[in-house]
C-alpha cells in the first residue's frame, strides 16, 4: 500500500461515506474523523424552510468542518492513518447550491481565509451513486429531518458532486461506483474495495465493482 496517512471518503447524501470511513479505519487500524452533521442546530429548519435557514446552516457547517479539519494537524500522521468522511472543499460545493449570490460572496470571504490552514489529504475516495439509489438509502436510514429532502434537491447536490470531482486534482482520487455495491453487509464487497484502496498510487482510478450481492 502506498503511504496514505490522511484518507478522505466523499460523496453525496446517502451514499455511505460515513459507514465506509468507519470500516476503513477498522481495517487499516486508523482513526475515523467523522463529520458531526446532526449537531447543526439549523439543519432541520433548513430542510423545512431553506430560504430562512440556508446561510446560518452553511456558516455553521463551514466553521465546524474547519475546526475538525485542524485537528488533523495535531495527529502524528506517520504513526496513525486518519480516515475522514468529508473533504473540506465539499462545504463550498453545498454553499454554491444553497446560497444566493450575495450570501455566497460573503461565505466565500470566510471560506478562502480558512482553507489556507486546512491540510490536504493523501487520497480521496469518491463514492458515486444514482439519485434514485440515494433517495432509497436515505429513506431506509430513517433520519427524521432528512424526510424533507426532495428528489430535485438531492439530484442537484448529486450532480454538483459529479461535476466537482470531474475536475478535482487536489489529491490522488479513487472514484467508486457505489450504486450496486454493499460494503456494509457483504464482506466480499468490502474486501474488494479495501484492495482497491491499498492499490491506489497516484492520479485517478475508476472502480466499477461487480457486487457479490447480485
Amino acid at each position: 500500500m502506498t503511504d496514505h496517512h490522511y484518507i478522505v471518503v466523499e460523496g453525496p447524501l446517502g451514499v455511505g461515506k460515513t459507514s465506509l470511513a468507519r470500516l476503513l479505519a477498522d481495517r487499516l487500524q486508523g482513526r475515523a474523523l467523522l463529520e458531526e452533521t446532526a449537531n447543526n442546530p439549523f439543519l432541520e429548519g433548513f430542510y423545512r424552510d431553506p430560504d430562512k435557514f440556508r446561510f446560518q446552516t452553511q456558516i455553521y457547517f463551514l466553521l465546524k468542518r474547519y475546526r475538525q479539519a485542524t485537528e488533523i494537524g495535531q495527529i502524528d500522521l506517520f504513526q496513525r492513518v486518519v480516515i475522514s468522511d468529508y473533504l473540506f472543499e465539499k462545504d463550498r460545493l453545498f454553499a454554491r447550491v444553497n446560497l444566493d449570490d450575495n450570501e455566497f460572496w460573503l461565505y466565500e470571504q470566510v471560506y478562502q481565509l480558512l482553507k489556507r490552514r486546512v491540510p490536504a489529504p493523501d487520497l480521496v475516495i469518491f463514492l458515486q451513486a444514482r439519485t434514485e439509489v440515494l433517495m432509497e438509502r436515505i429513506r431506509k436510514r430513517g433520519v427524521a429531518y432528512e424526510k424533507a429532502i426532495s428528489r430535485e434537491y438531492l439530484h442537484e447536490i448529486n450532480q454538483a458532486f459529479n461535476d466537482f470531482f470531474f475536475h478535482y486534482d487536489g489529491a490522488p482520487l479513487l472514484v467508486v461506483n457505489a450504486s450496486e455495491i454493499d460494503f456494509v453487509n457483504v464482506v466480499e464487497d468490502l474486501e474488494d474495495l479495501v484492495t482497491q484502496v491499498r492499490r491506489m498510487d497516484r492520479g485517478r482510478r475508476y472502480y466499477v465493482p461487480m457486487s457479490s450481492a447480485r
